[in-house]
């Protein structure tokens, strides 16, 4: 392994070296989910540690081979289907471990290379990509020789399991997510839900690729504000010696809470440590309130009683019906506009049960 340097913006935060050795420069803009531990000279066991970590930090900045048309990516890429942390760590260090959620990235320690000069936010998405991201079809010979590393790296680096694709119009980026059909029609559905409840979220609005009816969403993250999702906020808080649940009811108890009455009322089964998280100022590397709700796609699921799934935000085995009451009780239901006509009858059902506890 080479000796390389962690990036947050043109800050050089830490160096990890070859042998496992390290320096953190700025602790404070370390990345949440990466712990790296100074080494004595004989220390083997601190030293491979620091290298597992990297690595694994490395890897979650890469899609997951559940993703559909992952192979297809890879493949187009010329990458490695890659299985181990150190593999995908290397896929993403070709792309300088770049991605559209946060300003962190890696170079090789003498490298003279300027976030400027490779940044997502300036430099990316010529469209040259879509086609393999949303549809997995494979690239020709000839274009995948003109394929720039940008054109491509918003798309490797974002996460979950659903087809999507980056793309930029007038400046403006743009997420398209497909899907079966119900799962495009679940996410617009629950977005119409979600606005009419004062929450903030990510506003899903239908669109087309090629003929097929897609969901399309503005990126939310910038220059000056990245989000890092909860999972990573988890491994933060360890090693701080603090916990999850205190951080969420410092920062933001009422935007958590309205999140569990808006996926009870939609259904919405897939609020997993990735699909939460926080704001964070890029000037400061500092924990802000929650990011905007996102990702319905799995809404209107485990949705023939009123009872819900479990629960996936809360600590114990509470269901989604007894997260969304506890959460009106503590904060109400701060309802602003009519629940539209033509949802499913059990949204209405749940919507009424809310109701009458906030009315309590």
């Amino acid at each position: 392994m080479k000796d390389y340097a962690i990036m947050h913006l043109n800050r050089h935060v830490a160096t990890i070296r070859g042998d496992g050795s390290c320096t953190v420069y700025f602790p404070r803009f370390m990345p949440y989910n990466l712990y790296l531990e100074r080494a004595e000279a004989g220390d083997l066991g601190v030293r491979m540690n620091n290298l597992n970590n990297f690595y694994y930090w490395c890897a979650t900045r890469l899609l997951t081979l559940d993703r559909k048309y992952a192979k297809e990516i890879l493949n187009s890429l010329g990458m490695k289907q890659a299985v181990t942390d150190r593999d995908r760590a290397e896929i993403a260090i070709a792309y300088h471990a770049l991605c559209l959620t946060d300003v962190y990235w890696v170079r090789e320690l003498r490298e003279k290379v300027s976030y400027e000069e490779i940044n997502l936010y300036d430099h990316s998405l010529s469209d040259a990509f879509v086609d393999v991201s949303l549809r997995g079809r494979p690239l020709t010979a000839q274009n995948a020789a003109l394929l720039d590393k940008r054109d491509s790296a918003g798309d490797i680096a974002t996460a979950g399991v659903a087809p999507k694709a980056w793309i930029r119009r007038d400046g403006v980026f743009w997420l398209l997510k497909d899907g079966d059909s119900h799962e495009v029609e679940a996410e617009l559905t629950a977005s119409r839900v979600a606005r009419c409840f004062d929450v903030e979220q990510v506003r899903y609005e239908p669109g087309e690729y090629q003929g097929q009816r897609v969901s399309t969403s503005r990126l939310m993250t910038t220059k000056d504000r990245s989000i890092v999702p909860m999972e990573y906020v988890d491994i933060y808080a360890t090693n701080a010696g603090t916990t999850l649940e205190a951080i969420v009811n410092r920062r933001d108890r009422y935007g958590y809470h309205m999140m569990n009455i808006v996926d009870y009322l939609v259904g919405n089964t897939d609020r997993h440590w990735g699909n939460w998280g926080f704001w964070v100022d890029n000037r400061t590397n500092k924990l802000d309130k929650l990011h905007p709700l996102m990702d319905f796609n799995k809404a209107f699921t485990a949705y023939d009683s009123v009872e819900g799934a479990r629960c996936l935000t809360t600590e114990g085995n509470l269901s989604q019906r007894e997260a969304a009451v506890m959460a009106v009780k503590a904060i109400g239901l701060n309802q602003l506009a009519p629940l539209p006509e033509g949802l499913p009858e059990m949204c209405y059902r749940r919507y009424e049960l809310l109701k009458n506890a906030d009315a309590r």
